[in-house]
C-alpha cells in the first residue's frame, strides 16, 4: 500500500517539484522581507533592553511611547516582491490538468497566458500564497478542543476533510472508516460542528474519478447516516449565502487543508483561508492534527487585523480569482488517447438509465446494488458505442496515437470485467467484514487498458450518486454507501479467473447458491438496463482470455517482517504481582535461557572503561532547585536577605488581608478531640477570675456604647444635612460609619435618622417633579433603609417605630405592604394620609424592589457568630468547611469566585499551626503567581514563635525553594509536591503532613500536567480540601476521591497488621522524634457545593458606532435557543438578577399575551413576593426558577414560535466596527466606563503586544488630554523652574562642602536664603507638574507617598520601570507572563490598594489572583477565550463588601461568541492515560528504595490502581495492567530495572528527566554508546571546547528536549531569516543511527502489548464504523466456496482493526509507529501517543515534513531573543520560558553527570558543564 506520503510527493507537490531547481538557486537572494511591524519589534526591544533610570526626564518616556504607537498604528501590508520565483508557474495552473494515469485525462481549455488581465491573476495568485504562507506559519499548536461542551461549534471544510485521507490505493470502506474515526473523536469529546462541501469545489475533481465518487458517496452518506449537518447549498467562501451563515454562527474556527490536489484546489483552499481569517473566524490546519484520549491537538491561526486588511484590499482580485479556478467549458474525457467524449453524455445517460431501473425495481434496493447495475450498464452502454463510432457517438472526437499504444478493451472484454464487478458487489451484500479482512492481500495493479474504463465507471458513480439524492420517493437503502466497492477483492476475483481458474478443475471453487442467485440477478438487471446492446449471459463469469492485471509485479504480498515471539521476562516484585497479578496468569513467559533474557544489557563494561557510576544515587531533585537564604541559614548575609524578604511578603500580604497577623500559640495539651474543653465548658461554678473578666468586658462594653451615642450625637445633624443636600454621597459616608460602630442600638438610632433624611429628600424630590416622571432612586434609598431595619433591628423595633414605618410606606404607595406590617403589629385600620397620592411610587412594591432595588435585596444570611471565626459571620455552607476540618475530612469544594471558600485554607492551617511545632500543611497552587500571593497571604494572617531552624512557611518551586523540610506550611506547586511525595528520602517529612489543600483543583482537567494532580490526590494518606470554582461533575470527582480513601484505610490497615519488625522500629524511631499529636483519623470526603455568587453579574455589549459607544445590557436568556432548551436545558450556573427576571417575566407577557400563567407569575401575585414587605435574593431565586422552567414547558407545549420571538426580542443589537476603529477609541471606551463610574475593570487581552498597546494608549489619550488643557507657558515655566533649581543645588552643594563652623554669618544667611528658594521652587513646581485629576484615573488617597515609594524602587532598575512608573501615576497597568514577577507584583499591590483603576491583562489574572473589581472587560476575542476562562476572568468583577453588583462588558466581541460563552457549561473533568515509562520506573525505585517499603509501596500501587480514567471502567483498568507489564519489559531489556524490580543502571539520570520522556531515554542511549565521548573532544592542550562542538551539542540537544514543531506549510517557501536558520537540522548520522535503534525497540515493545491487549477490545463495536454505528456482522452468510479459497489464513491481524485489514495493515504493520492509529482496534482506547516514540522525522496527513522549531540552537548561535520573534514565530514571553527550560536542563543534566563520573576532567562532563555556563549568560543578558 502506498502511503500518503509516497501519494502526495508524487502528485499533489508536482507544482513543487517543478520548481525545485529555482528554489535551490535562488536560495541566497530569495527572501520573504519582514513586515514594518517586525522591524519596528526588534528596534523597540533594543531600545528596551536600555537600562530606565528615574532620573529620565518624562519628556523622554513621553516621546519614546508616542512614536511606538504610531508605529504600531501604522498597517503594513505584505512585500511579495522578492518571492515571485518560488512560487508555482503558470504552466502548472493553465496547462490540461492529469492524473495519475496517462491514458486518461480530463481536458479544459486553455487561457491565454498573456493577455493583461490573465497576467494580473497570476501575480495576484503569488500574492494570495505567500499571504497565506505568512498567517500560516504562525500557527500555534494547541488544543482544539479546550472546552467544547453543549453548544460550542466549529465548521469542517468537506474537501479538507477529504483531502486528509485519500490514499492513491484507498480501500473504499476503510476510508470511511479513517473519516468516522475522526470525526467520532470530535463528537466523543463533545464537540459540535457541521460540515460544508462548496458546490465549486466539486469542478477540482474532474480529473480524479476515483476521489469525485468517493467526495460525493460521503456526502451522502455523512447526511443520511450519521447525525452530522452537511451543507451543500453554498457555491463558495465568497456567496452571499456563506457570510450570512457565518454571521448568524459565527463558528469557533473552521477547519481546512492548505494543499489541495492540484495548484488549482490549493489556490481554492488559500481563498476560503483568507476569507475566513478576513471575517474573524480562526483557521484550523487539517494537517498535523494529533489526539490523546481527551483531547485533539492542531494548528490554530488567530484572525488579527492584517487578515482584514488583506482582504479589503484584494476584494475584487480574489473574487476574479475564484470564478477563474473552477471556470470550465464543458470538459472532455480523454480514453486511451484515442478517443474523447463529454461528461455531460455521461450524465445524461445516468439520467435515462436511472429511470429505466426505477421500472424494472420500483420497490427500491440496497444502494450498493443499484450503484452497481448503474455502473455497468451506463459504463457498457457508452463504451460500446465509443467504440463502435469512434468519429460521430456521443459527442466523441479520435486522435491517432503517434507511437501506436496498446488497443483499447473490446466490448467482450469490459463485458468480463462488469461481470467480476457484479461478484464483487455480490460478495460485498453478503459476506461479513471478518471474512474480507482475512481477503488475501494482492500486490497486481490494473493493465493500462482497464484504467480508463473504471475510472469512466468511477465518473459514472458520482453522477448516479448525484442523481440518486433525490429519488422522488423511490426506497432506496443508504445504510452502505460507504461499501460500494472493493478494488482489492475485485483484483483478487479477477486474478482467480485469470491464473488460477484455468489450471484444472481442483482450483474451480463454487460461488454458493445465495452467491450464485445474487450474481445473477444482478447482470441480468446491467442486460435489461442495456436491452439493445448484447453482453453475453452471466455465466461463464469470463469470456476471454485478456489479462486485466499486470504480470510482471509480485502477486500477493509476503510477510518477511514478523514480530518476535511474545512472552514476559518474569519479574519477582511483591509490588508487580498486588497490581497486576491477575493478568500476569494469562500471558506467556519466557523461560530463563532464552535469548532475551540471556542477552540483558548490562552497565558494567561502559563503568569500568569510564570510570562512571550509572547506578549510584543522585541527589534529590528538589536540592537542585536554587535555594534562597532560609531559616537555618548561618551567614549574615543570608540573615538580611531573609529579613528583606520577611519584610516584603508582610508587605505583600497587607495589600491581600486587612486584618492584622494573628499570634499563634502552640498548646501542647490540645489534642485531636475536643474532650477536655468540653468538660471545662461543663463547670457549673465560675472562678472568681472568670467573674471580674466577665464584668470588666460588661463595663468596657457599656463604655465603648456610650461614647458611640456621644459621637453620633455631634454627628447627627450634619449627617442628615449632607443626605439632603446630596443623597448619594450623604449615604455613603453614613454606610462607612456603621461599619465603624459596635454599638448595635447605635447604628438602630443611625438608621432610623437616614430613613427619616431619605424619606425627606424622596418628598422633596416629588414636589419638584409635580407630575413629571421622578427619579426613583430616591426612593429606594428610602426601601432600602426599611429592609434594613426590618431585618436586622427586628429586636430593637418597637410600636413607635413600627407606626412609622407603616406610614413611610403608605407613603410610598405600598398600602398592602403597610397592612402586612400593621397587622404584624396587630393594630386596627390607620387613618390615611391625604397627601400620600403626592408621594406614592406609581409601580407595584414587588415590582419596585425586583426592578429597582434589584442588587440591593438582602441576601440570607445567618446571624449567629460562629466562635470559630472572628471577622464575620459564616453561612452555612463554609461552616460545614470548618466542620470537615474539625473533624479531619477530608472535602472537594466547589463554589463561585470570591465567595470565601479559601477562609477554610487558612482556618485548616491555623489548626495545625496551633496543635503541634511538627504538623505539616502543604498549599498546592498551580502557578508560582498564586504561590507567591497565598505566601504573602500567610505572612499576613500568621506569626508563631517556633524554635530555632523552624518557620511558618516555606516556598517550593521549580525556580526556587526555602524552608522546604522545616516550614509548618509549604507553598508549592503540583510537579514540586510529586517531587517530594515520590521520593524515597522524603518519607519522613511526609508522614508529617496533616492537611494538603489543592487550589484550582479544576486544573486535574487541564492540558498540561493534569496527571501529576491526579498523582498527589491518590498518594497523599492525610486529610486534603480540594477548592475550585468551575467543576462540572463534582459529585463523580468525589466518588472517585472517596474510593481512593476506602482503599488507604484498607491499605493502612494492612500496614499496621503485617509490617515487619524493622519497619515497625522505623515508624517507631519517626514516632518517638516527631512531635506531631496523633489526629483522630478520618476517611471521609465530604462535598460541599455553593452555587449562589454573593454580587450577581450584568453583562453588557459594547460596540462603536462613528465615534461614539453603544453599550447595550445582555440579558443572558438571550444567549439561549429553542434547540439549546430542548436538547440542553438551561444551564444551571445561567442566573438573573432580580432586574433581568422582571425584564423576561414582561418579554413573556408581551410576546403571548393569552399566556395561562400570566396573572399567577405577575410580581405582586407571585406566592413568594405577595405581601411581603421584605423581598430577598432566595425569594427571587425561586421567582426566576418558576420563569425558567415556564420557559421551557413552553417548547412542551408547542409554543416553539412564540420562545424564538422572545428571546430575538431580548436579544441585543451591537452594531460591527473595523479593527482599526476598535482600537483607536479604545482610550475614550475606557474613559466612557469612567464617567459611568464601572472602574476599577480589567481588561482581557489575549495578545501580549495588544495588552501593553492598549495600555499605552490609554496613557497618551491622558497626556494628549493634559497637554490641551494646560497653559501654553507651562512647559516654558517649568523649564525655567528647573533651571532655576538647578543653579540653586549648585550652590547648595558648594556651600555644604565647606565646614559651618568656619562661614561667616553673611554666608549663613546666604545658605538660609537659599534653602528657602529651594523649597519654593520645588513646590511651585510640583504643583506645576502634579496630575490634575481629570487626566489621571489614579486615586492618590487609596496609597501615601512613602508607601507608593516603596512599591516602586521594586521596579527601579527593571528595564521598563520607569515608563510602568509613569502608567502607574496615571492610574494605568498591565499585566501579563512575560514580565518578571517584581513587574506584575507592583500592578497587583497597587491595584487591590485602590490606586490603579484601569488594567490591561491576558489570562494570567484569570487562575486565582486576587484582583477584585468593578468590572471586567473582554477587549478580544481568542480561542482562548473559552468557558471555562470566562467563568474564571468574569468571577473577578463584583468585590464584596464593595460593589453591591459585577459588570462584564465585551468589547467588540461578536454576538455569537457571546451568546456561547454565557450558555455553555465548564468542561467535566474525565482522566487523562495515566502511566508513561518513566512514571512506572519512579514507582519502581520509590518501592525499592524506601526505608518505609510497606508505605512505598502502597503509594505506588494507590498511583497505578487509582487512575480517574479508569475509576468505574474494569476494561480500561486491565488495559493499565497490561501496559504496565510491557513498561516493566522495556525498562527490563534497556537495563533501567533488574528482574527483581530494583533499579539500576541509569535509572536516577532517566527519572531526573521524566518531564522529557522519551528523550531521557535516548540521552542515556547515546551516554551508553559512547556517542558523546567521541563528540566531545576539546581543543588540543586544553579543557576547552571548540564552538564547532557546542553548536553540535545544542543541536543534539535541542532535537531532543527542544521539540516545537512548526506546520509543514512553514518549509513552503524559502525564506531568507534576519538572524536565526528556524528550522532545526537533523541529528548527526551516528546520533540518528542509535534514536532508530532505540525506535526500532520500542515498536517491537509497543507493538506486543498490542497484540496481549486485544483480547479485550470489544469486537462488536470494532465491526461497525465508530460515527454511523452502520454494522458489518452479516447475519446472513452462508459461505462461499470462492471466498474461502481467496482467504488468506496466514495472515495475522488478531490486533487489526478489521476495516484497516481491508487495506492490507497486519500485525506486522504494528512495528511502524506511524500505522498505529490507523490500524489499532478503536475500543481499547490506546494510541501512539502511549509510545514513547522519538520521531527522527514527523510527517502530516499529506505526507510533508513537520519541521522541528530551531529556537533553542539559534538562541545559542545568535544571543537575540527578538529574533526568535521575528523569525522563529515565537512570542517573547514564550521563548524566554522556552529557553529558560532549555537551560535549566543543561544544567540538571551536568549536575547529573558530575554525581555519576568520578573524574572531573571527563570530556563529556567538561562539555555540558561548559555549555550549561554559555547558554545561561547568554539568558542573563537578556534579562
Amino acid at each position: 500500500m502506498d502511503s500518503a506520503e509516497d501519494y502526495f510527493k508524487k502528485v499533489i507537490h508536482s507544482d513543487a517539484n517543478e520548481n525545485a531547481s529555482n528554489d535551490d538557486k535562488d536560495s541566497e537572494k530569495i527572501g520573504f522581507i519582514p513586515t514594518k511591524a517586525d522591524e519596528e519589534s526588534g528596534s523597540t526591544s533594543d531600545s528596551d533592553e536600555e537600562d530606565e533610570t528615574s532620573d529620565k526626564a518624562e519628556a523622554d518616556v513621553i516621546k519614546m511611547l508616542k512614536e511606538e504607537e504610531d508605529r504600531e498604528k501604522e498597517t503594513p501590508d505584505l512585500d511579495y516582491h522578492n518571492a515571485y520565483s518560488i512560487l508555482t508557474t503558470e504552466e502548472g495552473i493553465h496547462q490540461a490538468s492529469q492524473t495519475e494515469g496517462k491514458d486518461f485525462s480530463i481536458l479544459q481549455d486553455k487561457c491565454d497566458s498573456q493577455s493583461p488581465e490573465i497576467r494580473r491573476h497570476l501575480e495576484f495568485l503569488k500574492k494570495l500564497r505567500l499571504h497565506s504562507w505568512a498567517s500560516l506559519s504562525r500557527a500555534e499548536y494547541v488544543s482544539l478542543l479546550k472546552d467544547f461542551v453543549e453548544s460550542e461549534f466549529f465548521v469542517i471544510d468537506g474537501d479538507s476533510l477529504l483531502l486528509m485521507f485519500l490514499d492513491t490505493k484507498t480501500q473504499y470502506l476503510n476510508f470511511f472508516y479513517q473519516i468516522e474515526c475522526f470525526l467520532q473523536d470530535f463528537t466523543e469529546k463533545g464537540a459540535k460542528y457541521v460540515i460544508v462541501f462548496f458546490k465549486d469545489a466539486e469542478q477540482l475533481y474532474f480529473p480524479y474519478p476515483h476521489f469525485l465518487s468517493l467526495r460525493t458517496a460521503l456526502i451522502e452518506h455523512l447526511r443520511h447516516n450519521t447525525g452530522t449537518a452537511v451543507h451543500t447549498e453554498f457555491s463558495n467562501c465568497l456567496s452571499s449565502k456563506w457570510e450570512i451563515f457565518l454571521k448568524k454562527s459565527y463558528p469557533y474556527f473552521i477547519i481546512v487543508s492548505d494543499i489541495g490536489l492540484n495548484s488549482l484546489q490549493t489556490d481554492f483552499l488559500s481563498i476560503l483561508i483568507a476569507h475566513s481569517l478576513s471575517k474573524k473566524v480562526n483557521v484550523v490546519l487539517a494537517s498535523g492534527q494529533e489526539y490523546d484520549i481527551l483531547r485533539i491537538y492542531g494548528y490554530h491561526v488567530q484572525s488579527v487585523y492584517q487578515h482584514r486588511l488583506f482582504f479589503q484590499k484584494y476584494q475584487q482580485d480574489l473574487r476574479y480569482a475564484c470564478e477563474n479556478l473552477v471556470r470550465y467549458k464543458e470538459p472532455l474525457m480523454c480514453l486511451n488517447e484515442h478517443l474523447k467524449l463529454s461528461l455531460k453524455s455521461i450524465q445524461e445517460e445516468v439520467h435515462q438509465t436511472v429511470h429505466l431501473l426505477k421500472k424494472l425495481w420500483p420497490k427500491g434496493s440496497d444502494i450498493r446494488r443499484v450503484v452497481c447495475v448503474l455502473t455497468c450498464a451506463v459504463g457498457l452502454k457508452i463504451y460500446s458505442n465509443v467504440l463502435k463510432n469512434p468519429n460521430t457517438s456521443m459527442g466523441g472526437k479520435t486522435k491517432q496515437s503517434a507511437r501506436g499504444r496498446s488497443k483499447p478493451l473490446s466490448q467482450e472484454q469490459a463485458a468480463d470485467l462488469c461481470r467480476m464487478q457484479c461478484l464483487t458487489v455480490a460478495f460485498l451484500l453478503h459476506m461479513p467484514l471478518s471474512q474480507r479482512a482475512q481477503i488475501r492481500i494482492m500486490k497486481s495493479c490494473w493493465t493500462k487498458q482497464v484504467l480508463p474504463l473504471i475510472k469512466m465507471q468511477q465518473l459514472c458513480t458520482h453522477f448516479s450518486l448525484t442523481q440518486l439524492s433525490d429519488t422522488n420517493g423511490w426506497k432506496l437503502d443508504l445504510t452502505y454507501l460507504p461499501d460500494l466497492n472493493d478494488d482489492s477483492l475485485l483484483r483478487n476475483i479477477a486474478h482467480y479467473y485469470e491464473v488460477e481458474y484455468t489450471k484444472g478443475l481442483e482450483f474451480k471453487k463454487e460461488l454458493g447458491k445465495e452467491m450464485e442467485n445474487e450474481y445473477r440477478c444482478l447482470w441480468d438487471t446491467v442486460t435489461k438496463l442495456a436491452a439493445k446492446y448484447s453482453f453475453g449471459d452471466a455465466f461463464p463469469i469470463r469470456k476471454t482470455s485478456q489479462l486485466f492485471l499486470e504480470q510482471e509485479q509480485t502477486l500477493f504480498r509476503d510477510y518477511k517482517e514478523e514480530i518476535p515471539k511474545i512472552g514476559l521476562i518474569s519479574v519477582k516484585s511483591d509490588l508487580v504481582e498486588n497490581y497486576a497479578g491477575d493478568v500476569l496468569k494469562d500471558l506467556p513467559v519466557l523461560e530463563s535461557n532464552d535469548p532475551a533474557i540471556t542477552s540483558l544489557i548490562k552497565y558494567k563494561e561502559f563503568d569500568e572503561l569510564r570510570h562512571w557510576h550509572s547506578g549510584r544515587p543522585l541527589t534529590e531533585e528538589y536540592e537542585r532547585v536554587q535555594r534562597n537564604a532560609d531559616a537555618q541559614s548561618k551567614h549574615p548575609e543570608e540573615r538580611r536577605q531573609i529579613q528583606k524578604l520577611q519584610t516584603f511578603y508582610h508587605f505583600y500580604g497587607s495589600t491581600l488581608e486587612n486584618s492584622a497577623s494573628k499570634f499563634i500559640v502552640y498548646k501542647e495539651d490540645v489534642s485531636g478531640n475536643d474532650s477536655a474543653a468540653v468538660k471545662k465548658t461543663q463547670k457549673k461554678h465560675k472562678s472568681k477570675a472568670e467573674t471580674i473578666i466577665e464584668e470588666n468586658n460588661r463595663r468596657r462594653k457599656t463604655e465603648e456604647e456610650k461614647k458611640e451615642q456621644e459621637q453620633w450625637k455631634a454627628l447627627c445633624i450634619p449627617a442628615e444635612k449632607e443626605i439632603k443636600a446630596n443623597i448619594t454621597v450623604g449615604i455613603n459616608k453614613l454606610e462607612k460609619l456603621l461599619k465603624t460602630l459596635k454599638s448595635k442600638s447605635v447604628k438602630f438610632s443611625v438608621e432610623m435618622t437616614g430613613l427619616s433624611a431619605c424619606l425627606d429628600v424622596w418628598k422633596k424630590h416629588c414636589k419638584e417633579q409635580g407630575e413629571k416622571s421622578k427619579d426613583l432612586s430616591k426612593a429606594v434609598e428610602v426601601m432600602r433603609r426599611i429592609h434594613v431595619l426590618l431585618e436586622k433591628y427586628q429586636d430593637l423595633l418597637e410600636e413607635p417605630h413600627l407606626l412609622k414605618l407603616t406610614k413611610y410606606l403608605r407613603l410610598l404607595g405600598f398600602e398592602n405592604l403597610a397592612c402586612s406590617l400593621s397587622g404584624q403589629q396587630k393594630e386596627g385600620r390607620l387613618h390615611s394620609d391625604h397627601t400620600i397620592s403626592k408621594y406614592a411610587i406609581k409601580v407595584g412594591p414587588a415590582r419596585f424592589q425586583l426592578q429597582y432595588m434589584d442588587y440591593y435585596l438582602l441576601r440570607e444570611e445567618r446571624n449567629d457568630p460562629d466562635p470559630r471565626v472572628q471577622h464575620f459571620i459564616p453561612d452555612t455552607w463554609q461552616r460545614e468547611l470548618l466542620d470537615a476540618v474539625d473533624n479531619n475530612e477530608s472535602a472537594v469544594i466547589v463554589a463561585p469566585t470570591s465567595s470565601g471558600k479559601t477562609y477554610a485554607s487558612y482556618y485548616c492551617m491555623e489548626k495545625v499551626l496551633k496543635t503541634s511545632n511538627d504538623g505539616v500543611v502543604v498549599y498546592v497552587a498551580p502557578t508560582k503567581a498564586l504561590v507567591n500571593q497565598v505566601v504573602g497571604t500567610i505572612y499576613s494572617r500568621f506569626t508563631k514563635k517556633l524554635p530555632d531552624g523552624l518557620v511558618v512557611c516555606g516556598v517550593f518551586t521549580r525556580d526556587y525553594r526555602n524552608d522546604v523540610m522545616n516550614s509548618q506550611i509549604l507553598v508549592t506547586v503540583p510537579q514540586c509536591l510529586e517531587i517530594l511525595m515520590l521520593s524515597p528520602r522524603c518519607q519522613k517529612w511526609t508522614k508529617r503532613i496533616q492537611y494538603v489543600i489543592f487550589d484550582e483543583v479544576h486544573c486535574l482537567g487541564g492540558e498540561i500536567g493534569a496527571e501529576v494532580w491526579e498523582h498527589l490526590l491518590v498518594t497523599i494518606r492525610c486529610p486534603f480540601l480540594a477548592l475550585s470554582a468551575t467543576v462540572s461533575n463534582p459529585e463523580h470527582l468525589t466518588e472517585w476521591l472517596q474510593s481512593v480513601k476506602r482503599y488507604w484505610r484498607h491499605a493502612e490497615d494492612k500496614i499496621e497488621r503485617s509490617s515487619t519488625i524493622s519497619e515497625r522500629n522505623f515508624t517507631r524511631k519517626c514516632k518517638v522524634k516527631s512531635k506531631v499529636p496523633e489526629q483522630k483519623k478520618s476517611y471521609r470526603v465530604r462535598l460541599v457545593l455553593y452555587e449562589e455568587r454573593y454580587n450577581d453579574l450584568e453583562k453588557y455589549v459594547c460596540s462603536l458606532k462613528g465615534s461614539d459607544f453603544i453599550i447595550e445590557h445582555c440579558h443572558p436568556c438571550a444567549a439561549l435557543t429553542v434547540n439549546h432548551i430542548e436538547n440542553y436545558g438551561i444551564p444551571s450556573d445561567l442566573s438573573l438578577s432580580p432586574r433581568e427576571s422582571i425584564q423576561l417575566y414582561d418579554a413573556m407577557v408581551k410576546v403571548w399575551q393569552e399566556w395561562p400563567r400570566a396573572q399567577e407569575l405577575d410580581p405582586e401575585e407571585f406566592v413568594s413576593f405577595k405581601n411581603k414587605v421584605v423581598i430577598k435574593k432566595p425569594d427571587v431565586r425561586k421567582y426566576e426558577q418558576e420563569l425558567k422552567k415556564e420557559l421551557s414547558k413552553w417548547i412542551v407545549l408547542g409554543q416553539r414560535q412564540k420562545v424564538n420571538e422572545l428571546l430575538k426580542h431580548l436579544k441585543p443589537k451591537p452594531v460591527d466596527c473595523s479593527e482599526q476603529e476598535k482600537w483607536k477609541h479604545f482610550a475614550s471606551f475606557v474613559e466612557k466606563l469612567h464617567e459611568m463610574n464601572k472602574l476599577p475593570a480589567i481588561f482581557f487581552i489575549f495578545n501580549v503586544n495588544s495588552v501593553e498597546c492598549a495600555a499605552r494608549n490609554v496613557f497618551l489619550s491622558l497626556l494628549r488630554k493634559q497637554k490641551s488643557e494646560q497653559h501654553p507657558n507651562t512647559e516654558r515655566e517649568k523649564e525655567h523652574l528647573s533651571d532655576e533649581l538647578r543653579k540653586v543645588k549648585k550652590q547648595l552643594i558648594k556651600l555644604n562642602s565647606r565646614d559651618t563652623k568656619k562661614l561667616s554669618p553673611r554666608t549663613m544667611d546666604n545658605m538660609t536664603f537659599l534653602l528657602s528658594t529651594k523649597q519654593q521652587l520645588e513646590r511651585r513646581l510640583k504643583r506645576l507638574t502634579a496630575i490634575p485629576s481629570a487626566c489621571t484615573y489614579a486615586d492618590p488617597k487609596a496609597v501615601d507617598e512613602d508607601t507608593l515609594r516603596k512599591i516602586f524602587h521594586r521596579v527601579k532598575f527593571e528595564r521598563r520601570g520607569y515608563q510602568q512608573q509613569m502608567m502607574a501615576l496615571r492610574g494605568i497597568g498591565y499585566h501579563h507572563r512575560s514580565m518578571n514577577a517584581k513587574e506584575r507584583q507592583v500592578v497587583e499591590m497597587l491595584f487591590r490598594m485602590g490606586y490603579i483603576k484601569v488594567v490591561t491583562a491576558t489570562s494570567t489574572l484569570a487562575l486565582g489572583i486576587n484582583m477584585p473589581c468593578k468590572s471586567v472587560v473582554f477587549a478580544e476575542d481568542s480561542v482562548f477565550l473559552d468557558a471555562l476562562n470566562y467563568r474564571q476572568m468574569s468571577g473577578r468583577a463584583g468585590r464584596r463588601g464593595q460593589d453591591m453588583i459585577g459588570n462584564v462588558f465585551f468589547y467588540d466581541i461578536p454576538l455569537p461568541k457571546v451568546e456561547r460563552l454565557l450558555k455553555s457549561n465548564v468542561p467535566q473533568l474525565k482522566g487523562q492515560f495515566p502511566l508513561t515509562i518513566t512514571l512506572i520506573l519512579r514507582l519502581m525505585l520509590l518501592a525499592a528504595k524506601a526505608d518505609d517499603k510497606a508505605d512505598a509501596r502502597a503509594k505506588a500501587l494507590s498511583v497505578l490502581k487509582h487512575s480517574l480514567m479508569s475509576f468505574r471502567k474494569e476494561r480500561y483498568a486491565a488495559i493499565l495492567k497490561i501496559y504496565f507489564m510491557f513498561s516493566l519489559q522495556f525498562l527490563i531489556k534497556e537495563g533501567y530495572l533488574d528482574q527483581e524490580g530494583n533499579p539500576r543502571g541509569f535509572a536516577g539520570l532517566v527519572t531526573h528527566l521524566y518531564y522529557h520522556e522519551p528523550s531521557n531515554f535516548v540521552l542515556v542511549s547515546f551516554l551508553v554508546k559512547g556517542l558523546f565521548h567521541k563528540l566531545c573532544q576539546p581543543i588540543k592542550g586544553s579543557t576547552v571546547f571548540s564552538d564547532d562542538v557546542l553548536e553540535t551539542l545544542v543541536l543534539i540537544l535541542a532535537n531532543l528536549f527542544g521539540r516545537k514543531y512548526l506546520p509543514a506549510c512553514a518549509m513552503k517557501y524559502k525564506r531568507t531569516f534576519c538572524q536565526s536558520k528556524v528550522f532545526l537540522e537533523d541529528l548527526p548520522k551516528d546520533f540518528a543511527d542509535a534514536v532508530k535503534e532505540y525506535n526500532t525497540k520500542v515498536e517491537e515493545n509497543f507493538a506486543h502489548f498490542l497484540l496481549t491487549t486485544a483480547k479485550l477490545a470489544d469486537m462488536e463495536q470494532e465491526y461497525r464504523l465508530p460515527l454511523s454505528r452502520t454494522d458489518f456482522t452479516s447475519k446472513k452468510w452462508h459461505g462461499s466456496e470462492l471466498a474461502s479459497y481467496l482467504m488468506d489464513n496466514t495472515k495475522s491481524i488478531s490486533a487489526i482493526s478489521p476495516f484497516a485489514c481491508l487495506s492490507g495493515v497486519v500485525d506486522n504493520n504494528l512495528l511502524h509507529g506511524e500505522i498505529v492509529n490507523k490500524a489499532v482496534l478503536r475500543s481499547l482506547g490506546v494510541n501512539v501517543t502511549n509510545c514513547p516514540l522519538l520521531y527522527l522525522n514527523k510527517y502530516d496527513n499529506q505526507g510533508r515534513k513537520r519541521p522541528l522549531n530551531a529556537y533553542a540552537l539559534d538562541f545559542y548561535k545568535h544571543g537575540c531573543l527578538v529574533a526568535l520573534t521575528t523569525d522563529n514565530w515565537l512570542v517573547e514571553g514564550d521563548a524566554y520560558h522556552l529557553l529558560k527550560d532549555f537551560s535549566l536542563l543543561i544544567k540538571s543534566i551536568g549536575t547529573s553527570l558530575s554525581e555519576l563520573c568520578d573524574d572531573p576532567n571527563d570530556n563529556v562532563l567538561l562539555a555540558f558543564q561548559q555549555l550549561g555556563k554559555i547558554y545561561a549568560e547568554k539568558l542573563e543578558s537578556v534579562k
